[in-house]
């Protein structure tokens, strides 16, 4: 169970410490994500260079791969960022975008995950199904499933590699070991800004930078961008409004309006 105080002491953490959250993403939506990060209070860096990439992950506090726009060089980058960041100690979130729609989404993903780099990956079902072995291929970066149809995908790569697995859909799951948090909030608008999964991959590394259970640090982050979510809906005309409104009610977010965070958390046996 999680409090919505504690999420608010880690909200606040983050606010004042402003953690480095250093992210090797895709082309798409580097500006978004960097500005819902300093929306939150956390501190961005950018970069998809592999001549820097290990001294700036020395200096992060979390660590973002993002397989949205892959080529080979970005993956060789990733590779030598989570290998510095897996012995430096420093949580790792990967969002293996459109896993299974071509070879390199789906191989860099694996790779990474195998050699157990990985906090937490974060994904939508289609990819988590991808990832844990099923033969269906998604559409584009889009979900074809919901979020319970890869739980047991999500189980299974949990326990194989030890990573904490976020599933995000109409409703979240977060799982770890046999543990599942179900987050309910959220807005189907959320669906139509781009970017809008890559953001919820950065709120988690934001929360991971304070928070050493990853588990904990996936749910806040979840719990944070689908309320704001929830709430930006509900001041804005359409999707476009709602980019700009997200960043507003992010900015805002205080322990009042951490109340309204839903969840559910069930603890699995004998699956």
């Amino acid at each position: 169970m999680i409090k919505y105080s504690y999420v608010w002491e880690r909200l606040e953490q983050i606010r004042r410490e402003k953690p480095l959250v250093l992210s090797l993403t895709n082309i798409v939506v580097t500006n978004f994500t960097a500005n819902v990060l300093l929306a939150l209070g956390a501190s961005p860096a950018m970069t998809k260079s592999e001549h820097e990439v290990e001294e700036l992950t020395t200096h992060c506090r979390a660590l973002v791969l993002n397989t949205g726009t892959p080529t080979m060089d970005q993956v060789h980058a990733m590779r030598l960022a989570a290998a510095r960041a897996k012995k430096l100690g420093i949580p790792v979130v990967l969002d293996p975008v459109g896993a299974g729609a071509s070879k390199i989404r789906i191989d860099a993903p694996k790779e990474f995950i195998r050699k157990e780099w990985i906090s937490v990956v974060r994904g939508n079902a289609s990819e988590i199904m991808a990832l844990g072995g099923s033969q269906g291929r998604p559409r584009g970066v889009d979900s074809l499933h919901s979020s319970d149809h890869a739980l047991d995908a999500a189980l299974k790569l949990s326990a194989s590699y030890g990573c904490v697995v976020c599933v995000s859909g109409e409703e979240d799951l977060i799982v770890s070991g046999q543990r599942v948090m179900k987050i309910s909030n959220g807005h189907k608008m959320m669906t139509l800004i781009t970017g809008m999964g890559c953001a919820s991959t950065t709120l988690v590394a934001a929360f991971a930078a304070v928070e050493k259970d990853c588990f904990k640090a996936a749910a806040m982050g979840m719990a944070v961008i689908g309320l704001a979510g929830e709430l930006s809906a509900d001041l804005s005309s359409g999707p476009g409004s709602m980019a700009v409104s997200l960043m507003d009610t992010l900015y805002s977010m205080d322990e009042k309006t951490l109340e309204k965070i839903r969840y559910e958390t069930e603890h699995l046996s004998g699956h």
